[in-house]
């Protein structure tokens, strides 16, 4: 079996996208699992450019038994943020304009998720926030 897992776009605008993730274990837990794929998110609707990375603007979640590892995918990834097991919490860095991607070497502008410390039954909730770059 698999943990079950949804992603959910909630906005995908010219400027920002919101995104809601959900996880259900069953134990064997994510690593490094892509979940923003900014080549599949819409293109700039005036100039016609592809999104090529993301800003992380806030975060909303709720884990229950496990920590979440946000990465941004590169050829080594690179530890964005860190949510941690059995909290909750609501996250803004857009008074600092956000947490830039730079991942360095074979970035991918992606953002991925690895589970730490999860068993059966363990949750996450998260809402995320995102300004995309072109």
């Amino acid at each position: 079996m698999a943990d079950a897992v949804a992603t959910q776009t909630i906005i995908d605008g010219p400027r920002k996208a919101i995104f809601r993730f959900t996880n259900v274990s069953d134990g064997s837990g994510e690593s490094a699992v892509t979940k923003i794929d900014v080549s599949a998110l819409r293109k700039d609707p005036v100039s016609g450019s592809a999104c090529s990375r993301v800003t992380i603007e806030k975060i909303a979640y709720a884990n229950i038994g496990m920590t979440v590892k946000i990465l941004f995918e590169a050829s080594t990834d690179l530890l964005a943020w860190q949510l941690n097991a059995d909290w909750s919490d609501q996250l803004d860095f857009s008074e600092f304009s956000g947490i830039p991607n730079n991942a360095g070497g074979g970035i991918t502008g992606d953002i991925a998720f690895t589970t730490v410390g999860h068993s059966s039954g363990d949750v996450y909730n998260i809402i995320m926030t995102v300004i995309k770059h072109y």
